[in-house]
């Protein structure tokens, strides 16, 4: 099965980039049948369909305008731009149209709830999305003062730091806190 996923996406990245008349980005979504049968498409008809690959075109000065983004909204809200910088590392790869399994999407990947608790209309929007991570972040760090906590929550969730008493005991959770923390003590 992975060998075909792997051969798909390989026929996929054959057949891009796209025309001069594509989105700024295209997602392949697709969905694993009851019979095993792997379906495939750009425009999802039943929530079944998760995405399976993002396609995206940068322009050229997308790098420097992002890195403008950054500098301005943390320092707006108070916080270091390279700690913003490592938390995008680990969250998206700095990839504007990043999609997880979970739900999470854009640069900062913000789920679709927080999305809406936020006003943020379209998390593919770098700008946007960066806008509204940086804040959401603030908010996490002034309401647990902690700065491994806050990252937590990033991660996992508000009330599932606060049912914990801190850091829960989730692999992934875990992972996440610690590469941040990692790739950022390495800018200080």
């Amino acid at each position: 099965m992975l060998r075909t996923l792997g051969l798909l996406a390989g026929l996929m990245l054959l057949l891009w980039p796209p025309g001069p008349d594509a989105d700024a980005s295209e997602i392949i979504y697709y969905y694993l049948d009851e019979e095993g049968t792997h379906h495939f498409t750009d425009s999802p008809t039943s929530d079944l369909y998760r995405p399976f690959a993002v396609f995206s075109t940068k322009a050229p000065d997308s790098t420097v305008q992002l890195e403008k983004s950054i500098e301005r909204y943390s320092r707006q809200q108070g916080l270091d731009p390279d700690l913003i910088r490592a938390m995008i590392q680990v969250e998206s790869g700095f990839e504007p149209s990043a999609f997880s399994s979970a739900g999470a999407q854009g640069l900062m990947q913000i789920m679709p709830g927080t999305q809406e608790k936020l006003g943020l209309e379209d998390p593919f929007d770098p700008e946007a999305n960066l806008k509204a991570g940086i804040r959401y972040f603030r908010e996490l760090l002034d309401r647990f003062q902690c700065l491994e906590m806050a990252l937590a929550a990033y991660n996992a969730g508000p009330s599932r730091v606060e049912r914990e008493g801190g850091i829960p005991p989730l692999k992934e959770t875990q992972e996440y806190v610690q590469k941040v923390l990692d790739i950022y003590s390495r800018t200080q």
